[in-house]
């Protein structure tokens, strides 16, 4: 593909016209491009730029089942692979089984600061648009409404039907009321080596539980702390990479499939930790820091968990499930140097991860997330997007109202809304959030309490 786009479509292009400019357009399936021919590395260098796919479409009923979060994080990924270069974003209207999902899409390739965006294609946006099911939310004041829709129908295009033309207007004009008060995106550093595969897709399903991802195609050495995946397993210095940073005193989280990657090559020279193969059906989660027991952090039926062996007072699972009184680590800590290495256990299904308890999924947050400046205490499938200009964005594709809890670092006292201009007001978070007995040092963060409704965002910024 590297020689076809070389040999057939630039040098045959500026054969006719040589001020020409050619784009390629990369499709949302970026784990599998190696094995079809796109070429990460090389045709972003080829070309005179890139452009992403940001179609999802819908996470259950398609073949591919992405995840929402992707229409954001892609954007971001192929950004860090060609600064400067990425063009937009491109989304069609196909496979959404509601047109909430049609706009979400809009909204996170948006949100990402794509400059701008594609609507794929000019017939299909002249149908009528099809609404689908929202009846579990459609009596809600939503970011995407029926009557928002016919609003500005009546504005904007009342001589034509109402298509998806009319929804991507409305769509856009609704996020378009806060992103220029939105800087640039930022998130928790991970590494995806080119031509990578392994844990498909993991860093959206991450995405989805509130940790927000900024994905690197180079070791990201200068960040704090680098989420490695198991893609990271191709880059043959990885075990070498990771040992630098934790003493420079940096810290590293790699999952349960990096850790089973390297078994053997080189990663017992910073832990003592072992992918044993058995699975276990954990029904109970418990967290602590340290030795002794652990606060019970809620229950959720039949999670296949990998189990990790780990050496007392060596490791420490600060998070942990149970199955059948026998543990099972979700989050395991270890001292390497000066710097901290984490292990996130991957459930056998990683769809799985929705099915952990709140309390569970917000103590990892906090342990990941520690020196982040916005962290969130809410149910799975909502998600953080932060920028570094003290604003954040919370989205919730759930069907139902989300009472979510903002931590922040720093000083800020309240929160405006960016787009009503509405204040949250502030109150101190409690030393001990996740009810963990007690947890490694951290700076103090201040807390709000604001609600999501289904299928919607929320822009804020910190004052």
């Amino acid at each position: 593909m590297d020689e076809v786009s070389r040999n057939l479509v630039e040098d045959a292009a500026r054969a006719v016209n040589p001020r020409v400019k050619i784009i390629i357009k990369f499709p949302n399936w970026y784990e599998h491009f190696q094995a079809n021919g796109y070429d990460l590395d090389q045709e972003p260098k080829i070309f005179d730029g890139i452009y992403t796919g940001t179609e999802t479409r819908d996470p259950v009923t398609t073949d591919q089942h992405l995840q929402q979060y992707e229409s954001y994080q892609i954007v971001r990924y192929f950004d860090n692979i060609s600064p400067g270069r990425n063009g937009g974003g491109w989304v069609d209207t196909y496979d959404t089984r509601y047109a909430d999902r049609y706009a979400e899409q809009l909204w996170d390739t948006m949100l990402a600061k794509a400059p701008e965006i594609v609507l794929f294609q000019y017939g299909d946006l002249l149908r009528p648009v099809a609404l689908g099911d929202r009846s579990a939310w459609e009596a809600r004041e939503t970011s995407f409404t029926q009557a928002g829709v016919n609003k500005w129908h009546a504005a904007y295009a009342a001589a034509a039907p109402v298509s998806y033309a009319t929804a991507a207007g409305y769509a856009l004009d609704t996020v378009n009321a806060v992103l220029d008060k939105l800087a640039s995106p930022k998130g928790l550093a991970s590494y995806k080596p080119y031509q990578s595969t392994g844990e498909d897709f993991l860093h959206n399903y991450l995405g989805m539980i509130g940790i927000p991802i900024d994905l690197h195609p180079e070791f990201p050495a200068d960040a704090k702390t680098i989420l490695l995946t198991e893609s990271a397993k191709f880059d043959p210095e990885i075990v070498g990479k990771m040992k630098e940073h934790l003493e420079k005193g940096g810290n590293i989280v790699i999952t349960s499939g990096l850790l089973r990657a390297l078994q053997g090559k080189g990663i017992e020279e910073i832990a003592d930790l072992k992918f044993t193969g058995n699975v276990l059906r954990v029904t109970d989660y418990w967290g602590a820091y340290g030795a002794g027991s652990g606060a019970n952090l809620g229950s959720a039926s039949d999670v296949l968990i990998p189990e990790i062996a780990f050496q007392t007072n060596d490791a420490w699972p600060i998070v942990r499930g149970t199955a059948n009184g026998r543990g099972a680590p979700l989050l395991i800590m270890d001292r390497y140097s000066k710097g901290i290495l984490y292990v996130l256990t991957i459930p056998e299904n990683p769809n799985d991860l929705y099915s952990l308890p709140q309390p569970v999924l917000t103590a990892i947050r906090q342990y990941l997330l520690r020196d982040f400046p916005v962290e969130i205490d809410a149910p799975s499938k909502v998600s953080l997007f932060a920028y570094d200009n003290k604003t954040f964005v919370v989205e919730s594709y759930l069907d139902s109202p989300s009472q979510v809890t903002v931590s922040t670092l720093g000083p800020s006292t309240r929160l405006r809304n960016l787009a009503t201009g509405k204040l949250v007001e502030s109150t101190k978070l409690s030393t001990d959030a996740n009810g963990a007995r007690r947890r490694p040092r951290q700076q103090p963060r201040t807390e709000f309490h604001i609600e999501i409704a289904p299928h919607s965002f929320a822009a804020f910024a910190e004052e």
